[in-house]
């Protein structure tokens, strides 16, 4: 090995190899001046974009502006007037390392024109590749103007780590929106300055109504009108520490974690801990492979996070990340079971479009499943309703046949009291799967076995967390035969299995022997409940309690306990499942965050038939 001499890299290198952790692509310039734009208290931010930023990245805003002199201390590197005292604990602005404006000024073409009030001129300052010039006077109103071009010319190795422009483009929205999510008193535009003639990327006015309100408008403008139309408040504490937010009914779920929003004082951040506490949230009612939307706004005590732990200041750091994951969770389940039984609009807009020459029909216009137009089914509405029909549905013993004939089974008339229930009457079960029942306004249609899986599953629930789940013993034993491995697996989880009723022993050689139930379950295929479970928990692994992960187990259980598709019920079997159904939190979706029903207006009926 050749002995070198060590020597001092010149400024210019050191400045392109910090730029290369502060600015690592077009969006991360893009939000280092959106950030500054904000700290600097502006009304209005604009951005305008040129090849996916590449060529020309401007942000303009009405902020407080910069005189002469601060212009020329904002391009040295580590001059910043958000760091009061050097204090690194009490952080309150989004930018506070002053990195930003001299790695950019390393790596491209840098021009800044700012004004603060009051001044008679603007001045102007110039960085090229890490060249500054001496600041000119200019014209230009109160604000700043930052103009990046060619970034990365100084560094054409990056230039190569580029992706196509609607790919960088693309970061860039998706930065400006989160941005925007937690400002909703300032308007923002993103402009695509593209050589065809351009387009508005984001156009966002200021929101007006208190801050609740306000973010909500705000994300109906980024997120869409579904999910604002389809979202519950969240609003919890612990500890000192404020959760708020919004997030969606299980029914309204994505393939990806990409309508995820998460901001800690105001700062947009990604941080495994809390889209992991998020994920638990839902594990109740959404099937593995799909995911909620959510927008979540922490509010905290500065000096109980850390915000230095890196250069783009995305990753941030809890001195107590036990209680922000506690009080996630249970905010955003006391959220989910407040709104009763809100189904998502969007599954009767999908139902009555599926009836359209067109396909589906937008979402505007339905309403699914909110009881009374998309209203929250209260507490108090559950004991009225409790108070005036004392007949729930005991465990699944469904033996009585309908009056019924291939598929369709039509009943009686229910008395007309019955319509004023949120579920209505039941009138018929289709094809052996499906309830129709009628209410004052429309008809709504349910699908028995999904409905009946979570009636059982939150008995599971509720019984084991107040006296444990009552068993049934089988008269005569049921034997399993299993691989030795899934056999192993379930007798090692034999005890934590019997507080959930189901009692297992070994018989030897990936044999087991099933002796008692759930009694709750009713009559049960034993040996497919017992295959199943061991597939549930080879999948989960071997380093959890079952108590942990009681959602998957009693979910595996339930399913085998629910009434099934292909079972004819009658009149009041079909309307006892509808009472149990409104008196239960979470029965508008599955376990899997399918819905349970349907609720289709009679006005948009009558539409589909040219009546109105």
């Amino acid at each position: 090995m050749i002995a070198r001499e060590i020597r001092r890299l010149g400024d210019g290198t050191i400045n392109r190899i910090a730029a290369g952790e502060v600015v690592e692509r077009p969006a991360s310039a893009v939000k280092e001046l959106v950030e500054n734009s904000i700290d600097a208290g502006a009304a209005h931010i604009e951005i305008v974009i040129r090849d996916g930023g590449k060529s020309l990245i401007a942000v303009i805003d009405d902020g407080s502006g910069m005189s002469r002199d601060d212009l020329e201390l904002a391009i040295q590197r580590h001059a910043t007037s958000k760091l009061q005292d050097e204090n690194l604990v009490d952080i309150l602005t989004l930018g506070f390392r002053g990195e930003a404006l001299p790695s950019i000024g390393a790596v491209s073409r840098l021009t800044i024109t700012s004004r603060p009030p009051g001044a008679e001129s603007a001045w102007s300052v110039s960085v090229e590749g890490g060249d500054a010039s001496t600041p000119a006077p200019a014209a230009h109103p109160v604000g700043t103007r930052v103009e990046i071009r060619d970034l990365f010319y100084a560094t054409p190795a990056r230039l190569k780590f580029m992706k196509t422009d609607r790919s960088e483009t693309n970061q860039i929205v998706d930065i400006v929106r989160r941005l925007a999510m937690a400002r909703p008193e300032i308007a923002f535009t993103l402009r695509d300055d593209a050589a065809n003639g351009g387009r508005d990327r984001i156009r966002i006015s200021p929101a007006q109504g208190d801050l609740l309100d306000a973010k909500l408008r705000r994300l109906s403008d980024i997120m869409g009108k579904e999910f604002a139309e389809n979202a519950v408040a969240i609003n919890a504490e612990r500890q000192n520490v404020q959760l708020t937010g919004y997030a969606a009914l299980p029914t309204l779920s994505r393939a990806n974690s990409m309508q995820q929003y998460l901001f800690v004082n105001n700062r947009p951040v990604r941080d495994r801990l809390l889209l992991g506490a998020v994920r638990g949230a839902y594990s109740d009612f959404l099937a593995r492979d799909r995911h909620p939307m959510a927008a979540l706004f922490i509010d905290i005590e500065p000096g109980e996070i850390d915000v230095n732990v890196h250069p783009m200041k995305t990753e941030i750091r809890f001195r107590d990340p036990g209680v922000i994951r506690g009080l996630i969770v249970g905010g955003l389940k006391q959220a989910l079971s407040d709104a009763g039984h809100r189904a998502s609009t969007s599954v009767a807009a999908a139902a009555l479009g599926s009836f359209q020459p067109g396909g589906a029909i937008g979402g505007g216009g339905f309403n699914s499943g909110g009881f009374g137009g998309g209203g929250r089914f209260t507490p108090q509405d559950q004991a009225a309703l409790a108070s005036g029909f004392q007949a729930p549905f005991a465990a699944p013993d469904i033996n009585t046949p309908s009056s019924a004939g291939n598929g369709y089974a039509e009943t009686a008339d229910a008395p007309a009291t019955m319509l004023d229930f949120p579920l209505g009457a039941a009138r018929a079960q289709v094809h052996e799967t499906y309830i129709v029942s009628q209410t004052n306004d429309g008809v709504v249609v349910i699908d028995q076995h999904a409905a009946h899986e979570r009636l059982v599953y939150e008995r599971m629930k509720n019984a084991l967390a107040e006296t444990g789940v009552a068993r049934q013993a089988l008269l005569i034993p049921e034997i399993v035969e299993l691989d030795e491995a899934a056999a192993e697996k379930l007798l090692d989880r034999a005890a934590e299995l019997a507080e959930l009723g189901l009692v297992l022993e070994g018989f030897g050689g990936g044999t087991v022997v099933v002796r008692e139930t759930p009694a709750l379950l009713g009559e049960v295929d034993a040996q497919a409940l017992v295959r199943d479970l061991a597939d549930e928990l080879a999948s989960l692994g071997g380093t959890f309690g079952l108590k942990e992960r009681l959602e998957e187990v009693c979910a595996s259980m339930a399913c085998h306990g629910s009434v099934r598709a292909g079972r004819r019920l009658n009149l009041d079997e079909m309307n006892a499942i509808l009472r149990e159904m409104e008196t239960t939190p979470h029965s508008g979706q599955c376990n899997h965050g399918r819905p349970t029903y349907v609720e289709l207006k009679l006005a948009d009926i009558e539409k589909l038939f040219g009546r109105r």
